[in-house]
């Protein structure tokens, strides 16, 4: 297991989730999202939550920036699920 130098808080992860959840363009760069956030958070912290969130499916980075692609409607669960695979 790989120690981390600059290893993000709960509170930390969750704050930038929320940011990335709940805003309204549909991408946004690194730049924006720390001058976004209610705390100032350390570039390497920052860049290791990222790569959580990117690992867990809940954002996609391109070279434009980062999308929130995480999706909780059951509706959607359902029709993926019954969906036939092309």
């Amino acid at each position: 297991m790989q120690i981390l130098e600059h290893s993000p808080t709960l509170n930390t992860v969750l704050m930038v989730e929320e940011v990335l959840k709940n805003m309204n363009e549909s991408v946004i760069t690194i730049a924006e999202l720390k001058r976004r956030l209610p705390k100032q958070v350390n570039h390497k912290t920052l860049m290791v939550i990222l790569s959580y969130l990117e690992k867990s499916n809940k954002i996609a980075v391109t070279l434009k920036g980062i999308t929130w692609i995480h999706n909780t409607n059951e509706n959607l669960k359902k029709a993926i699920a019954r969906g036939l695979e092309l």
